[in-house]
């Protein structure tokens, strides 16, 4: 005779309090007013940002980190609107192209874990000089023809406006991309330490093991920038395309 340990019941309702207890655990118990808030303005062509995203903002997605913070994705970057209304960009009608998409992806897959899967695989595509090949980036985050269809009826464009009056209305203004904002604060410099940012201003009980001091220590959490590899506003130190 099985023993009521082993009850169906039994192993129904251990089950149940199992998922319970993980789902007390996980991303869930963070409520949102008690998440970070991560702003990226950024832009697609510049080899900084695309370095940034594939190498450092991936991080947020380990040890529960994304958990705690709201994550944003801003591409516009050090782009401009022509008198007639058109967008340009720092490194031509490609990254022109590839922001209005990522803008696209972003709006149509509201997730941050789905459209990351978008945004890191045609940034890393970007660092390996094949930014061209971005169409097989639909079919790696397993996202449908939405973003081609919303940029192809024209939907991108009032997206990119927005972010284009956004990043204009950055307090201090940014002077380069990656531009990384925490809780309001623009770290300007020293954005490659984002996570310690992001630690610091948590203020909830469920604190993820990255924002334990050691890890930021030993797991090479505190980076440098060495020789300032960003993409100026005003074009100097930039490895653009078309600039």
């Amino acid at each position: 005779m099985a023993s009521p340990s082993s009850s169906p019941i039994s192993r129904h309702l251990c089950i149940c309090l199992t998922l319970a207890f993980i789902l007390l655990l996980g991303p869930g118990s963070v409520s949102s007013e008690k998440k970070v808030t991560m702003s990226l303005y950024y832009e697609t062509l510049c080899p900084y940002c695309a370095d940034f995203i594939v190498n450092s903002v991936v991080k947020l997605f380990d040890k529960g980190l994304i958990s705690i913070v709201d994550l944003r994705f801003i591409p516009w970057g050090n782009g401009w609107i022509q008198a007639d209304g058109s967008f340009s960009c720092q490194h031509g009608p490609d990254e022109c192209l590839l922001n209005t998409l990522e803008a696209c992806a972003i709006s149509s897959y509201p997730d941050v874990r789905k459209h990351f899967s978008f945004v890191y695989c045609v940034e890393r595509l970007t660092t390996e000089g094949r930014h061209n090949d971005w169409r097989g980036c639909l079919e790696e985050a397993k996202m449908g023809p939405s973003p081609i269809n919303c940029y192809n009826s024209g939907k991108g464009y009032p997206l990119e406006r927005q972010f284009a009056d956004e990043t204009a209305r950055l307090n201090p203004p940014h002077r380069f991309v990656p531009w990384v904002v925490v809780n309001g604060q623009a770290l300007q410099e020293d954005f490659p330490n984002f996570v310690r940012y992001i630690c610091r201003a948590y203020v909830g009980s469920h604190v993820p093991q990255a924002c334990a001091s050691s890890a930021l220590e030993t797991e090479g959490l505190l980076e440098e920038n060495p020789g300032n590899m960003v993409c100026y506003a005003d074009g100097l130190n930039s490895t653009s395309l078309g600039h």
